[in-house]
């Protein structure tokens, strides 16, 4: 796990060592272990080092095969690493170092694009070889790449602010990615990203670079969410998404050279990844959870249901919590470290959480992933009962942050256009390989929609403090087999039926009946006192005025009544506005 950058020269002028340190700079609390540069001719790599397999120099990056002058800078973790070293040590390839780098340097010498498909796990890298530079990104995008282009170099990164820091970067407003942002919770999907000069890969894509400065993408991964030819009972799903799940937890507490804890919630999604860690036998089991203070209108912890799976399997448990005063002072922190403005309210907990938890383990397992991929959210039974309309009506009916026409009051003239977020939606729905639209709608969700909200916030959180997490929710083979299961197995019982039969018994009932429940920081959806001033300054701002990104009637509207205006998925509109402007004046 951890940061990577590169530069790629077309205008015969060698690339900066100083543009590439300011970059690794950015970069530094993503990889606080070790840092490196490599410069061949046109390219030059960088990369910060997060030790946790190999941990000795062999494994330090840029890695380089001497014979053919291939560089690679990779960032993430190769669960199957050990069978692919395996194999190519039978296809003759020589070894120096006992880690997943090299593995992967070796898998594209011997396969050479192809090697992507035969990789489980979470990566993004680059590979540079004589004239061309490659990049991969994972199936789901767990791990995030970056990149911007002129006429005269294309550079990569793992966030957009290293990218920023090299320099001549368009800051200008994309406005469609500024639809997509604000009708989709914060999320742009790729390759978008708010500025337009910063664009990223797309999960489950690779990108070739060549010395004119084309681009050739291909996507090598898709998902299909159809039945299989032979029906299986429930019994027969369950039994078969129980060993799925069981095989990805394994490989995510196996493949490390330290310490891994998981990060306990209280959510059934959290406390069965406990549970089926302890029937591994793991031992010393370590648990992290997290609390604010109360609201009158809701809890601030979820104590009381993360304590009791902590005691029944008797983990190392360790809690934190925050007071408000806490939360807002360090807030300007938590948006530094957004790679993009995150609206979720738990960002800020998963920021404050993963310090604490860095100072005891370097790795952690995470619960991100269930919902989409098992169907646990609110809004698709609404989705499903919905019989009125296009794919997209139901859709949107349920969903959308805001529809267009209020967007449109919002936004300023300059960034009004048609009704691209729509467009994009239906588009994605409409793909084939899907049997009925809730196969179309948690399809979307697990490929696009999780990667740039729940994936990006905790990547971004957790790396913040050089801790790596892990999703076995996400493990490409069992969100295959989930798509390929019958959708009411996945929205029974309230949704997530399956994972609740799996927990039957392993998990507390009270933790698997209770009501689904959302992270809890009260202090940023019911907006009062010190949180309101908070976004009144941001928002009245001269800095805000002068970007002129909103409708100042919709702004006053807002803060004229700031409880009184939620999302269809109940978020604050209140802090949508103020976070984005945050986030731009922040990383102005």
């Amino acid at each position: 796990m951890c940061g990577i950058a590169g530069e790629f020269r077309f205008d015969n002028a060698p690339p900066k060592a100083d543009t590439m340190a300011r970059m690794l700079a950015k970069l530094a609390r993503r990889g606080p272990d070790a840092e490196g540069q490599h410069a061949d001719d046109a390219v030059r790599l960088g990369h910060r080092r997060l030790a946790i397999i190999d941990l000795s120099e062999k494994s330090a990056q840029p890695m380089v095969d001497a014979a053919t002058r291939t560089a690679l800078v990779f960032n993430g973790t190769i669960y199957n690493y050990p069978e692919l070293r395996a194999e190519l040590i039978g296809l003759g390839h020589a070894f120096h170092s006992d880690g997943d780098t090299e593995v992967i340097l070796r898998a594209w010498l011997q396969w050479g694009e192809a090697c992507v498909e035969r990789l489980t796990g979470m990566f993004a890298f680059a590979i540079w070889n004589r004239d061309t530079l490659f990049l991969a990104r994972d199936r789901l995008g767990i791990k995030p790449l970056y990149y911007s282009e002129s006429a005269g170099h294309f550079r990569f990164a793992s966030t957009p602010q290293a990218l920023l820091a090299a320099g001549g970067v368009d800051t200008s407003i994309d406005a469609v990615a500024l639809h997509h942002h604000f009708t989709l919770h914060a999320v742009v999907p790729a390759p978008r990203t708010l500025y337009n000069g910063i664009r990223k890969l797309a999960p489950g894509t690779t990108l070739t670079v060549n010395a004119r400065g084309d681009l050739l993408h291909r996507r090598y991964w898709s998902l299909k969410a159809q039945r299989p030819p032979v029906p299986r009972s429930e019994a027969e799903w369950t039994e078969a998404i129980h060993a799925s799940l069981r095989q990805a937890v394994k490989k995510r507490i196996e493949i490390a050279d330290v310490k891994v804890g998981v990060l306990l919630s209280g959510g059934l999604d959290s406390s069965l990844l406990v549970a089926l860690l302890a029937e591994q036998g793991v031992p010393d089991l370590m648990t992290f959870s997290v609390g604010f203070e109360d609201q009158p209108e809701e809890r601030g912890s979820e104590f009381e249901y993360s304590d009791p799976v902590a005691a029944m399997y008797g983990t190392r448990h360790h809690k934190f919590l925050i007071p408000n005063t806490e939360v807002l002072k360090r807030l300007p922190e938590a948006v530094d470290q957004m790679s993009e403005p995150m609206f979720a309210q738990d960002a800020v907990a998963f920021y404050l959480l993963a310090e604490q938890v860095s100072q005891t383990v370097k790795v952690v397992q995470s619960g991100q992933g269930a919902d989409e991929v098992f169907g646990g959210y609110f809004w698709y039974p609404r989705m499903a009962a919905e019989t009125q309309g296009s794919p997209l009506d139901r859709f949107r009916k349920h969903y959308f942050d805001r529809d267009h026409d209020e967007f449109l009051a919002m936004a300023a003239p300059a960034y009004h256009g048609p009704d691209a977020t729509g467009e994009l939606v239906a588009a994605h729905l409409a793909e084939p390989f899907a049997d009925d639209f809730i196969d179309q709608v948690l399809r979307m969700d697990t490929t696009m929609l999780i990667t740039d909200d729940p994936v990006k916030r905790v990547d971004n959180m957790t790396m913040a403090w050089g801790l790596e997490a892990r999703v076995p929710f996400l493990d490409h083979q069992l969100v295959e087999l989930a798509a390929s299961m019958p959708p009411e197995l996945k929205l029974q019982s309230e949704g997530k039926h399956v994972l609740k039969r799996i927990a039957r018994g392993l998990v507390p009932d009270a933790v698997i009946d209770r009501k689904k429940g959302y992270f809890p920081m009260p202090a940023l959806k019911y907006v009062r006192g010190d949180f309101l001033d908070f976004m009144r300054d941001i928002l009245d701002s001269q800095a805000c005025r002068n970007r002129g990104l909103y409708q100042r009637a919709y702004v006053q509207k807002l803060l004229d009544a700031p409880e009184s205006h939620h999302t269809r998925i109940q978020g604050s509109k209140l802090w949508h506005l103020a976070l984005t402007e945050y986030w731009l004046q922040r990383h102005a």
